[in-house]
């Protein structure tokens, strides 16, 4: 029998995930979020569309648990504490087994960003998801892309590039990397880890923050440029996974540190007199001026959905 649509929401979305500021989720015409007395709502929205964003073959879970992540990243660059997230899905067609697939990879990444699902929509049209989320934080104790100041140190959590190498891994198969590293770089596009936590713990003493979801160049420019300062980004101390050391072609490992994204670390600034959170790295530093600088490289570009 086919499913219809809120035949389709109740079976495979609702119940996903709790929070105790979820007072109405899925079910009714809105959600209502409740939040402690002088907080605000941080809202952002992401887009996941088939063909663009994951490949066509991707397995259902993935697409969904992507999506998610992706867009609880740009929490974590705001410093913000996770609340609720809604869902719009359009589909081709209800397939069952593809719904369920798709509601535990949604499941997985609600586990993952304490992100109850509260609400959205479900259409009939080309493959394309969009993850609304929203988190909370203090009025006036939030991070933004606007505050680094010339002298503050330029960070980067964990390691770059993977995410780019393993979507090459998925799209063609003879990219030369060796099969002892392969599994890890596909589970770097296939799973990132949004970094809610360390977003959080930057709050308050980071300067400025970004997610590096469009490639470290694009998105150190959209740091500079919101801050009104340069950028001076030292390429040798761009941090990099023994995968990625272990590669032949070292101008490649550099071109997917420098413009692959979807790694969905944190790029961030920290004045000088500030810790260095764990698993993290100064890669540069702010400078007077405006835009980026990198020592060898001439195209300062990444990822944009409207330049081919």
């Amino acid at each position: 029998m086919a499913l219809g649509e809120f035949d389709l929401i109740e079976r495979y979305f609702s119940q996903i995930g709790e929070s105790p500021s979820v007072r109405i989720g899925v079910g009714d015409d809105a959600a209502v979020l409740e939040l402690p007395e002088g907080h605000v709502h941080l809202i952002s929205t992401d887009t996941a569309v088939s063909g663009v964003h994951f490949l066509p073959d991707s397995q259902p879970d993935v697409i969904a648990y992507r999506a998610i992540m992706a867009a609880a990243s740009d929490l974590a660059a705001m410093g913000a504490k996770p609340e609720g997230m809604l869902l719009a899905l359009t589909l081709p067609e209800a397939n069952a087994d593809w719904l369920a697939s798709f509601a535990d990879g949604i499941r997985s990444a609600s586990e993952l960003t304490l992100l109850p699902l509260i609400g959205g929509d479900t259409t009939r049209g080309p493959l394309t998801i969009t993850v609304t989320v929203m988190g909370s934080a203090p009025i006036g104790c939030y991070l933004t892309r606007s505050g680094a100041r010339p002298g503050d140190r330029l960070c980067v959590s964990g390691t770059l590039g993977d995410a780019a190498a393993g979507l090459a891994i998925l799209d063609r198969a003879d990219t030369g990397i060796a099969s002892a590293h392969v599994a890890f770089l596909k589970s770097r596009f296939n799973q990132p880890m949004a970094r809610l936590a360390l977003g959080r713990k930057l709050n308050g003493v980071a300067t400025s923050a970004i997610d590096v979801s469009d490639g470290l160049l694009v998105d150190a420019g959209h740091l500079a440029r919101s801050s009104g300062v340069g950028v001076i980004i030292d390429r040798e101390a761009v941090p990099l996974s023994v995968a990625l050391r272990a590669y032949a072609d070292p101008a490649q490992t550099m071109e997917w540190a420098l413009r692959g994204g979807d790694d969905y670390e944190l790029l961030f600034t920290l004045p000088d007199q500030a810790e260095m959170p764990d698993d993290c790295i100064e890669i540069g530093r702010v400078s007077s001026g405006v835009g980026v600088r990198c020592d060898g490289v001439e195209k300062l570009t990444g990822y944009d959905h409207f330049e081919r």
